[in-house]
């Protein structure tokens, strides 16, 4: 089959809508289960080749969180701690394998933005990370196969109907990819650039250690914004991808809001978090959306009179700014990524605030002195790839 008819584009008044194969091949994905949708697949194709390039720079399973054709969460499969185990939500469910690890990591790094995701893996799609997809709000899955129990697992959600696609994993794209736009097409070489250890070779900084995990968690970074909307800047930490800023018009509007988002996943860890008094039978979603109140700018939203008592048992304290910020200063060791140059020094001034120690970037700034030099103030180690990583 070459052609799948699809309900609609991106918006219900675009029709009609299909995925189809110019050159008369069968398309390389099969549908399982449900009806994807036009959205469903930019998030599936894109979320695939970032886990298939993340599997082969790593030899480590890989998952991703897609929302929008942007990632919200990529990660390899370590073990979890047992304080991620927590704040992922996956506590309760006993050893997971490398493949679910991964996922909880991807799904668990921003839940905010992956509610509702579409979800790539790298690996056939074992019993183990089903009963994590299967618990979430999620709106689909591409992997390369389906354990026969997984597969079941994944058919039940949503009453039969939720999107489970295969992908044959031997695919390979044309070498030149095309896109309409305003009736005009545009053309170019497909974005082949393999992204390996070897890119990160030229170390500008007078820091120049690049430990192993630092340097996997750069390649992470690097890969994961390959496949993110530019701008972007992606923040990572022990195999996954803890903050990601996309589509800002402003590089450091990306840089702050991965870093917020770094932060916030550090906070959600501090003890008076893990603590706070849920209310009995509180559905995952509210819960998220209370720790994110919670520990923002904006608690009064869930602290005040008549707010608290839908979501706690008894009304937390406050979690001061100084208590935020003590917890945050014991962030290092956090890799960044950008997908193009750093114009000015004070992307490194907000990302030194969420513990970040090592950096890979493009360089070719006529500001790169005063970018290395910030570096060095801070003891940072700092890589010039020489590539940009846009992706529109």
């Amino acid at each position: 089959m070459n052609e799948l008819e699809l309900k609609y584009g991106c918006n219900p008044n675009q029709k009609p809508s299909r995925i189809f194969m110019k050159d008369g091949r069968d398309l390389p994905v099969t549908v399982l289960s449900g009806r994807p949708g036009y959205i469903n697949f930019l998030d599936a194709f894109n979320g695939w080749q970032l886990v298939r390039e993340l599997k082969e720079a790593t030899g480590l399973p890989a998952a991703a969180s897609f929302k929008h054709v942007s990632p919200a969460g990529a990660a390899v499969g370590l073990p979890l701690t047992e304080t991620l185990a927590k704040i992922y939500w996956v506590d309760d469910l006993g050893e997971l394998s490398p493949l679910a690890s991964a996922y909880a990591r991807a799904r668990g790094a921003d839940r905010m933005s992956s509610f509702g995701d579409f979800i790539s893996l790298s690996d056939v799609c074992d019993v183990s990370t089903a009963n994590i997809i299967k618990r979430e709000v999620s709106d689909g899955v591409i992997a390369p196969g389906y354990e026969a129990e997984a597969l079941e697992i994944l058919k039940s959600k949503k009453n039969g109907n939720y999107n489970v696609i295969e992908i044959d994993p031997s695919y390979r794209p044309a070498p030149v990819e095309q896109k309409d736009v305003f009736g005009i097409t545009f053309e170019q070489g497909r974005n082949e650039l393999k992204i390996d250890r070897e890119i990160l070779s030229h170390i500008v900084t007078e820091k120049k250690e690049l430990p192993e995990q630092a340097q996997i968690d750069l390649l992470i970074s690097l890969i994961t914004l390959k496949y993110t909307q530019s701008n972007s800047v992606c923040y990572v930490k022990d195999g996954q991808a803890i903050g990601i800023g996309a589509g800002q018009q402003s590089r450091v509007h990306c840089t702050r809001l991965a870093g917020q988002k770094a932060d916030n996943w550090l906070l959600r860890q501090c003890p008076k978090v893990l603590a706070l008094p849920f209310a009995d039978n509180i559905k995952r979603a509210d819960r998220d959306n209370a720790i994110d109140n919670y520990i923002g700018d904006e608690y009064m939203d869930v602290l005040a009179e008549g707010a608290w008592q839908r979501v706690f048992r008894e009304k937390p304290e406050v979690f001061t700014a100084e208590e935020k910020r003590a917890w945050l200063d014991r962030m290092d060791g956090v890799a960044l990524g950008s997908d193009a140059f750093f114009p000015f020094s004070d992307n490194i001034e907000r990302a030194r605030k969420s513990g970040v120690r090592y950096i890979a970037q493009p360089g070719g700034s006529v500001r790169d002195d005063d970018v290395i030099a910030c570096c060095d103030r801070y003891g940072m180690a700092m890589a010039f790839t020489g590539i940009r990583l846009f992706h529109h």
